[in-house]
């Protein structure tokens, strides 16, 4: 069963770029991609743009609205994702622990419906 992890943490939060620990955070990133590529279980993953490049897009009577940002207004975002396919919740939820950014922040984890063409 495929699983969606989403990835959240406050912007600024975490080892940022130019600090002697965003290394060892990437690397911890990339290896754990490794990991789920060897486990056959990574579908898709990919990290997002900074919220400041969001935008919001919504119909309403026909019309397209469009708003700067992001659609909700927290103090954390969501930053990227992983896409794995998982024996069960339990392992969905294994793998997600080992996402680097639970740290420090939060992972969602949600079962993915796949629809029968």
């Amino acid at each position: 069963m495929q699983y969606m992890c989403l990835i959240y943490s406050a912007e600024g939060t975490g080892p940022q770029p130019g600090s002697d620990e965003f290394g060892p955070f990437i690397k911890a990133y990339q290896d754990f991609g490794a990991e789920m590529r060897a486990a056959d279980k990574m579908v898709a993953g990919d990290a997002l743009q900074p919220i400041a490049t969001a935008t919001t897009v919504a119909v309403r009577d026909g019309k397209t609205i469009t708003t700067d940002g992001p659609f909700a207004e927290t103090k954390e975002q969501l930053g990227g994702y992983y896409l794995l396919d998982c024996e069960n919740l339990d392992d969905a939820i294994a793998q997600a622990a080992k996402i680097p950014t639970a740290a420090h922040g939060r992972i969602e984890v949600r079962p993915v419906v796949i629809w029968d063409n």
